[in-house]
């Protein structure tokens, strides 16, 4: 097999499997820890178990992966061919994920170029799919970094939570907005900017702060050619509904995906997420 450019990411970039297989994209678990039990998120059901869970108010927690593991993905990646890695991950302000991939690379067999995207879910897998698209038509580590790097920065993700509850218990977004949130009954618009999860508008209801979720995501599109991505965790019918909405309102869409996020995100964001990715090609 000729040298190439090797692309690794983490389970959190909620990769369809298809594009996995098809690019041979190496997906390192993050950890999903419930009560005293450790299980690697993409165990199937998890997610599911990990909203029962929530609901319940069990303890439901997450855990990045060791070194050890990047170490040995990339390792696979030399014994495989592979002349460097690049190695692409979620915010490094949500997740030491991306620490531990640069101490990992630190003693890898092949140069390993760590990138912190600023990104999750699919935020992050578009990202991920441009730099091994890059790798594949020949380019190298820098084409590769530039791909991604390039379609991260044009890449947008707002997200509406039924509550800010379990961003607040996980520390991903600030106890005082939490807090006014619950105190004004409001459904929260949010948005990824900066690698941080940011308060995008305030709505009242439900149904108004999906509407304003579409409105968003179309006016972001524009003309554009652009792929999009709608998350949910345990709120398929919602999710179905807006890509059918998305689909016949954004005339430049070329790829729609619709995916239940994994547990890792879905500790953090609780039942009722409903999420949208719109990322220019």
């Amino acid at each position: 097999m000729p040298a190439h450019v090797a692309i690794v990411t983490d389970s959190t970039a909620y990769l369809p499997q298809e594009a996995v297989t098809r690019h041979h994209i190496t997906v390192v678990p993050l950890t999903v820890i419930l009560g005293d039990e450790a299980l690697e998120e993409g165990t199937e059901g998890l997610a599911l178990t990990v909203a029962t869970a929530l609901r319940r108010r069990r303890p439901v927690t997450t855990s990045r992966p060791g070194p050890e593991r990047f170490v040995a993905a990339y390792r696979a990646a030399a014994d495989a061919g592979a002349a460097a890695v690049v190695s692409l991950h979620l915010s490094a302000e949500f997740s030491g994920t991306y620490d531990a991939a640069r101490v990992a690379a630190e003693t890898a067999p092949v140069p390993v170029r760590v990138v912190d995207t600023g990104m999750v879910a699919m935020a992050l897998g578009f990202p991920v799919l441009a730099a091994a698209e890059a790798a594949e038509s020949g380019g190298t580590v820098d084409d590769a970094v530039a791909a991604a790097e390039k379609r991260a920065a044009g890449t947008s993700a707002y997200f509406y939570v039924d509550t800010l509850d379990y961003l607040r218990r996980g520390g991903r977004i600030g106890a005082a907005q939490a807090l006014l949130g619950s105190a004004l009954a409001v459904k929260p618009l949010l948005q990824l900017a900066e690698g941080r999860i940011q308060l995008l508008e305030k709505v009242r209801t439900a149904s108004r702060a999906i509407a304003r979720l579409e409105e968003v995501v179309a006016e972001r599109a524009g003309q554009a050619t652009v792929d999009i991505a709608v998350h949910h965790l345990a709120a398929a019918e919602r999710a179905e509904a807006l890509a059918e909405r998305l689909r016949a309102r954004v005339p430049g869409v070329a790829e729609l995906h619709v995916s239940e996020v994994g547990a890792v995100i879905g500790a953090h964001t609780g039942p009722g997420l409903l999420g949208a990715v719109v990322s220019p090609r």
